[in-house]
């Protein structure tokens, strides 16, 4: 292979917003924090993904995409710490294929092979070796797993080529998140006086607002204004609409949205990109076309939660379970509380605004609508597992996106303020990362 090439700069470029060091070659242990999967866990996985290896696929790209979703389960790995391996996987398979076909800008790294590659064998290679430096005590099992993979394609020079690729892909990769800040410690302090008893549970992902991002300039570049003042019109509405319509016993909750809360009740990759998997199928992409979609829904997902929990931090806003609890605290007669009220299930342990879910349900939607041009798509599909049995099925992306945001109110867990918010962040995450990065040559 020929020396690797930096994409070009434009002042767009992440590698440059990131003060990525191309040319390191300074190895990190990438484990930090993360959970390690146990030995005999960890085989479990290894041998559903080596079993699924000769099963109905439709590229190289969306079946690594389901070897990642099951290794994140396995952890299990809760977003935002998911999405952001979720993108590294997806930014080596595109970097890796597009090295290959020449197509678009780099996302990192360019490399141009000595001799004709496979992109399939470096896309797998470069997705399994990533994979394997996350995880370094299960590095020996998932390069097996790459193996048994690779064992599908035909031997030859092109894919011993291709293998060759896809490593020094990954070395990338890793060089480049190794020292993103998402391994630092949780020094999150709730609120408190000295003395006084608080409930314990660890805040999740506090360090998530210093993270570095994939595309954004900065964490903050879309933080939205503050949260709607606590005297207003609209928090009176909201408030009083969530308590009637978000609580665990409402009687004013219709079945469907009571479905919907509990449809919505599902986290991180599995809640979107079957979605995304599925569209690759429909619009019968190419596979750089396929690598470079994927991509960028998974740049868009890592950022929308680095940008979202950067704005949660900042504002520190009450979830309703606290505001509806503490309703005599509200110099506002019109704002009566309820001593026992409680959400449809338990709070996520973060700061209320903006709404989660909301802005990685708008970052795909956006991400579809900026590149194809229209928010209106072939039929796409989704069960959750946390309403067994239940199938939900979109032919518009907003309207998904919708169905995401109204969810998060009907559970409880969401003024309906934080959900707009929330959406129109994920539009502006979707928009940047396809008009900014792995662009056409």
């Amino acid at each position: 292979m020929k020396q690797p090439e930096q994409g070009p700069g434009d002042g767009h470029e992440p590698w440059q917003s990131h003060s990525i060091a191309i040319g390191s070659t300074q190895h990190d242990d990438m484990s930090g924090g993360d959970t390690i999967v146990n030995g005999k866990t960890l085989l479990m996985v290894i041998a559903g993904l080596v079993a699924g290896t000769n099963a109905t696929r439709a590229d190289v790209v969306t079946d690594w995409n389901e070897k990642t979703i099951a290794f994140l389960a396995s952890k299990p790995m809760p977003p935002p710490a998911a999405d952001r391996i979720m993108a590294m996987v997806h930014v080596a398979m595109f970097d890796a294929v597009n090295s290959i076909e020449h197509r678009y800008r780099p996302y990192i790294i360019g490399i141009t092979p000595g001799s004709p590659a496979s992109p399939e064998a470096a896309a797998a290679t470069a997705a399994g070796s990533v994979l394997a430096g996350i995880s370094p005590d299960g590095s020996a099992e998932f390069r097996a797993a790459r193996v048994a993979y690779l064992a599908g394609i035909p031997d030859g020079a092109a894919k011993d080529e291709g293998i060759k690729l896809g490593e020094a892909v990954a070395v990338k990769i890793l060089e480049a998140r190794a020292k993103d800040g998402a391994n630092a410690p949780d020094a999150y302090r709730p609120k408190t006086q000295l003395g006084v008893y608080i409930p314990t549970p660890i805040t999740a992902s506090s360090m998530w607002p210093d993270v570095t991002p994939f595309a954004m300039s900065k964490p903050s570049q879309f933080r939205p204004a503050p949260p709607v003042s606590l005297e207003s019109a609209q928090w009176l509405t909201d408030y009083n609409e969530i308590k009637a319509f978000g609580g665990k016993s409402s009687t004013q909750r219709s079945a469907r949205q009571t479905e919907d809360a509990r449809f919505w009740l599902m986290v991180g990759p599995p809640s979107y990109y079957p979605l995304a998997r599925q569209l690759v199928t429909a619009k019968k992409m190419t596979l750089i076309d396929s690598a470079r979609f994927m991509a960028m829904v998974s740049v868009a997902m890592a950022d929308a939660y680095i940008a979202v929990f950067d704005a949660k931090y900042a504002y520190d806003f009450w979830r309703p379970i606290t505001a509806i609890r503490n309703g005599d605290l509200h110099k506002n007669p019109a704002i009566q509380g309820d001593a026992t009220w409680q959400p449809v299930d338990n709070t996520p342990m973060h700061p209320e605004y903006p709404c989660a879910h909301c802005i990685a349900s708008g970052a795909l939607a956006s991400v579809v609508e900026t590149l194809f041009g229209s928010a209106d798509v072939p039929e796409i599909a989704l069960t959750s597992a946390t309403a067994p049995g239940v199938t939900h099925r979109w032919s518009n992306m907003w309207t998904y996106a919708n169905e995401v945001s109204e969810a998060r109110i009907w559970a409880g867990f969401h003024y309906r303020f934080s959900t707009i918010v929330g959406q129109d962040m994920g539009r502006k995450v979707g928009r940047h990362v396809v008009q900014t990065v792995m662009q056409p040559m």
